[in-house]
């Protein structure tokens, strides 16, 4: 019946072709001589693998193979340079070719729903026009931080897997809009997150969050869904303050980065009030630059979300809750979020009038 198809086909010379639902266990070779096809399906079928002849088709831009029994990424997908959406859902595939991969560097779509994957290879950076891929229903643990280079992805999607964390680099995916990883094992949204300057819809329901991230608030999300996760509540519960220790490297940094903010200082003469530059400021500017080691330590450091001096290391973590409708203008209606904040010290939690709560730990 293909070959039928095919003949009638080459008579027409058709842009779209569609062999799907054909009980197909191979294609026909005579498909090489259709270099004028587009537009290709080929779901659900019984396919295993694509014939030598599928890189006779130059100009095809559309393949879908879903729905059939690929165990691998078919070797002469390789040839389709022009492809530009890729359907591979529904099959058995286990691995993918990081060299397959490589040469398809005008893909925007990538479709591997439902299959048997288990790592994503680095060389996924190397699909350098990728806006759409998904990954839902297969048996990933984790995420390489390579995936965080493609900058035109603008959809995510990795539900039903058995992932346990994002990579830190997310926040370079400054175009992505839509991030859908539901139903994994995920505990804590990387801060990268929040630096997602154009994301509009976030699904993280049925994972194991307990507080999103410090930025979460300012994002520009329409839809966020967080349901069946462990959210922090505003219980009270009777705790103790530690004495503050400091180390002679938080103390020595928290002084540096105070310097190299105050550029000017207050200078009173009797009644009249000067600002000069901090003397301190130029020493510290100059000084910095012989060691880029400290320079480059510095550069990690966080700052009080409530006095906004700078600090090394998270001293004080706490939460705040934002309404999903009032704060965060959500179409939908989450209810109250639970937001990451970071405090410099107890003498800053301890200031009246603020809204951060401290975190108890079971």
């Amino acid at each position: 019946m293909a070959d039928t198809l095919l003949l009638r086909a080459l008579k027409g010379q058709p842009k779209n072709l569609n062999l799907s639902s054909k009980n197909l266990n191979q294609v026909p070779k005579a498909i090489g001589r259709l270099s004028c096809v587009t537009n290709f399906q080929l779901k659900n079928n019984k396919l295993r693998d694509l014939p030598r002849e599928i890189s006779g088709l130059v100009k095809l831009t559309v393949l879908n193979l879903g729905n059939n029994c690929f165990e691998e990424l078919p070797e002469h997908l390789a040839t389709l340079h022009s492809l530009e959406k890729l359907h591979l859902f529904g099959n058995q595939i286990k691995s993918i070719d990081a060299k397959i991969l490589g040469d398809l560097r005008n893909l925007t779509f990538l479709n591997l729903n439902n299959n048997q994957i288990k790592t994503v290879p680095s060389a996924i950076n190397r699909l350098v026009s990728l806006q759409y891929l998904s990954l839902d229903g297969n048996q990933l643990t984790s995420l390489p931080s390579e995936m965080c280079a493609l900058s035109k992805l603008t959809e995510f999607h990795a539900a039903g897997n058995q992932l346990t964390s994002l990579p830190l680099e997310i926040g370079f995916l400054v175009k992505l809009s839509r991030l859908h990883i539901q139903k994994n094992k995920i505990k804590e949204l990387p801060e990268g997150l929040g630096k997602l300057i154009h994301l509009e819809i976030v699904d993280v329901a049925a994972n194991e969050i307990r507080i999103f991230p410090t930025e979460m608030h300012k994002l520009p999300l329409k839809e966020l869904y967080s349901e069946e996760n462990p959210l922090l509540d505003a219980l009270p519960v009777h705790s103790i303050q530690e004495e503050e220790i400091l180390t002679l490297k938080e103390i020595s940094a928290r002084y540096i980065m105070k310097e190299l903010k105050d550029r000017r200082k207050m200078v009173k003469y009797g009644d009249k009030v000067f600002y000069e530059e901090n003397p301190a400021w130029s020493y510290m500017r100059r000084a910095i630059r012989h060691y880029p080691n400290i320079r480059d330590m510095l550069a990690q450091a966080s700052k009080c979300a409530l006095c906004g001096s700078s600090f090394l290391n998270t001293w004080l973590e706490c939460v705040r809750f934002v309404d999903g409708h009032k704060d965060l203008k959500l179409s939908n209606s989450p209810g109250r979020i639970p937001v990451r904040a970071l405090l410099c010290s107890y003498k800053c939690f301890n200031t009246p009038g603020h809204e951060f709560y401290g975190i108890a730990f079971p």
